[in-house]
């Protein structure tokens, strides 16, 4: 069997090891003889991890974890670097990772188990469930006869609804600092503070001005936050017990949660110092607990459970003779649900490859964007992949025409972009057959 695995020793430059068993953290996803017998090549895939440890040995990255699986069997499952490069602790496995962002699509499924339920539907208004939205307004810059221009708010041309929580398209933002007032009245309002509830929080946010007309305009956002209110008001329960008892528990998950016990506290990863000004990132601890319990970046997981969520929406809803979804629930979740019409918001371009727009073949689904055409974007792939990834560094896609999937765990927001550009080049360099 050849399998690749870390070393023992807290080396920068970690060997491949040949003839290893798999660890116990694959948690029950049949692992392949050798890569030859899914398509891939070893020496191939010897690239990726050179790679990897040339980054952890130029200080890119403190230390990464990757799990690629084809076929339903892993192929490879190796980690690099360091867990915590201070204390010069080896990155594991097991390693538990703040994922931000992809916490998203565990949320919008969440939703979509609600929707076969009979609960919701994608098409309700969202004030069905949290009703101050009802009165939201949005903010539009209107040019004067004297040539000034002012900001004025006018109606929502059409509610906010479900779908458009799902897809990004629901006019809602993410708070920043700077020129525009909108983004601004976000860290005013403290929307983020993470001693509120999902309550208090949707709450704030429908007080708050609208940055486009819902339906129009992609805008990553707070969206799927409130999006996890509407499942606590659709469900009768937190967020975090809905997602544990019917997810989470069902699939095995059992290193991802909104934080980890503290006995798991020495498996969490640690960033290091980077950026211009070689700071240390703020990436909460593993084990830190939060009264919110943000549906659009709180969680924490590994490549394991991950990858066993991912394999789930390969069988097409189910996992181990536990079905969360069928099958056109996936299907309507993986395709494009951006209309020909929709504009990119007006920064949108700083996820460039990964931007979910027509100029880079792309679009977005329920949870994840979506790629619809082949050729137009930079990076290697199929139509129909989908992908995100968190800020604070972890990436995954999954290309059902190879039947294949990919995660990739670490913490550097410095370097994120970077390494989702070099994962799925070094992934599909691998790929023979």
């Amino acid at each position: 069997m050849t399998l690749f695995r870390v070393a023992a020793a807290a080396a920068v430059a970690i060997p491949l090891v040949f003839g290893a068993a798999l660890p116990a953290d694959a948690q029950g996803i049949p692992k392949v003889q050798s890569p030859e017998e899914v398509g891939f090549l070893s020496t191939r895939l010897k690239r990726l991890s050179d790679r990897l440890n040339e980054g952890v040995k130029n200080n890119e990255l403190p230390g990464a974890v990757v799990l690629i699986a084809r076929n339903g069997k892993i192929v490879l499952f190796e980690s690099y670097g360091f867990r915590d490069k201070d204390a010069k602790v080896a990155m594991t496995n097991d390693t538990i990772f703040r994922i931000a962002s992809m916490t998203k699509p565990i949320v919008t499924l969440a939703a979509m188990m609600l929707m076969e339920e009979g609960k919701l539907t994608l098409a309700d208004k969202v004030s069905m469930y949290i009703p101050a939205f009802a009165e939201t307004k949005v903010a539009v810059q209107k040019k004067n006869a004297d040539g000034t221009v002012e900001q004025v708010l006018e109606p929502q041309f059409r509610p906010m609804t479900v779908h458009d929580l799902m897809r990004h398209t629901s006019g809602l933002t993410y708070g920043a600092a700077g020129a525009n007032p909108i983004k601004q009245s976000y860290l005013d309002m403290k929307v983020n503070d993470r001693k509120q509830t999902n309550a208090e929080m949707a709450d704030k946010l429908a007080k708050l001005a609208l940055l486009y007309q819902p339906g129009t305009t992609w805008e990553y956002s707070m969206s799927t936050d409130v999006l996890g209110r509407v499942v606590e008001v659709a469900s009768g329960m937190p967020l975090d017990k809905f997602i544990e008892e019917r997810i989470t528990k069902p699939l095995k998950m059992g290193d991802t949660g909104f934080e980890a016990s503290a006995d798991k506290k020495a498996r969490g990863a640690k960033p290091m110092k980077e950026g211009p000004k070689n700071e240390m990132p703020l990436i909460p601890d593993v084990t830190e607990k939060f009264t919110w319990r943000s549906g659009g970046g709180g969680m924490v997981s590994t490549a394991a459970d991950y990858a066993r969520f991912l394999q789930m929406f390969a069988n097409g809803g189910q996992l181990d003779g536990v079905r969360l979804v069928s099958r056109k629930t996936i299907d309507l979740m993986t395709a494009d649900a951006l209309p020909p019409s929709i504009k990119m918001g007006a920064d949108m371009f700083r996820f460039e490859a990964l931007e979910p727009s027509a100029s880079m073949g792309q679009g977005f689904g329920l949870g994840f964007a979506v790629r619809n055409v082949q050729g137009v974007n930079p990076l290697p792939g199929s139509p129909n992949d989908y992908y995100w990834g968190g800020a604070y560094g972890t990436y995954f896609w999954h290309d059902p025409r190879e039947r294949m999937y990919v995660v990739f765990m670490m913490q550097s927001p410095q370097a994120r972009l970077r390494y989702r550009y070099l994962m799925r080049d070094l992934v599909y360099q691998a790929m023979v057959n």
